[in-house]
């Protein structure tokens, strides 16, 4: 079973797309070229394919998760672009011996993946001149403002101190920077871009994004499910009349190619 069964839908409905600055960035990287291939690996519902449809030639999208993979499938029916959906992991995809990518994107997924075993397989799938870009930013576990702090503190009086990563698991985070480890792969020319985000959220768009989180998806809470969510909704309530529900985040775009 898959860390992130149930969480599908809400993930394609309150998950928060990459900021339309790294779109350009990434963008900028084909823009040129006759032959744009997008190779998107740890997909999701497909927001990176989403945003960048209209700056590729062709994409692939990569995803281990069916769920997720159908929602991603209904996200980009209907583009002008050939799309190809495969239903694996980045570890496991083996694209047709002449398949070469121009432009490769991890968003959000590089921390689940083997990360040596993915770029060292990406050297024979990508073209000479491709660009590798892992992105991400925090979630509203890491977050750090009053109402975010108040809010992991009522997941952990249900879940435990530590943070979650499915059924049965803690997270274990990756205390190297992105920049280092793309540094010592073939795609070891690296630069790193830093866009600072602020979002506003709700009551019902904080509780939906939960919902699709590996740390605070429905089922974590079984039978309190409901008690949980009747509590965390009368504390963003409580925040929203006081100060608003508002973010500052981060969003990093690594960026590596071949020297």
């Amino acid at each position: 079973m898959s860390q992130f069964d149930t969480t599908a839908p809400f993930y394609a409905a309150y998950r928060p797309g990459i900021p339309q600055e790294a779109v350009e960035l990434l963008a900028q990287r084909v823009a040129g070229k006759q032959h744009r291939a997008l190779l998107d690996l740890g997909s999701g519902t497909g927001q990176v394919p989403l945003a960048l449809a209209r700056k590729v030639t062709e994409i692939d999208v990569v995803e281990q998760d069916a769920g997720m993979l159908g929602e991603a499938d209904k996200a980009l029916a209907g583009l002008p672009v050939t799309v190809r959906l495969h239903n694996t992991s980045a570890e496991q995809f083996t694209p047709a011996a002449f398949y070469r990518a121009n432009l490769v994107t991890i968003c959000r997924a590089f921390h689940w993946m083997d990360q040596d075993v993915v770029l060292s397989r990406l050297e024979g799938m990508t073209a000479q001149d491709a660009t590798v870009a892992v992105m991400g930013d925090g979630s509203l576990w890491t977050a750090r403002t009053a109402w975010t702090d108040a809010l992991r503190v009522l997941i952990q009086e249900y879940l435990g101190e530590e943070r979650r990563a499915g059924k049965d698991k803690t997270y274990a985070a990756h205390n190297r920077p992105y920049r280092e480890i793309l540094a010592e792969s073939a795609f070891g020319q690296v630069e790193e871009h830093t866009i600072a985000v602020e979002r506003e959220w709700t009551t019902d768009t904080v509780i939906g994004y939960l919902y699709s989180t590996s740390f605070a998806a429905r089922p974590l809470f079984g039978e309190q499910v409901d008690d949980f969510e009747r509590r965390a909704r009368a504390l963003l309530d409580e925040h929203t009349a006081a100060d608003g529900l508002i973010e500052h985040a981060s969003f990093q775009v690594v960026l590596g190619r071949r020297g």
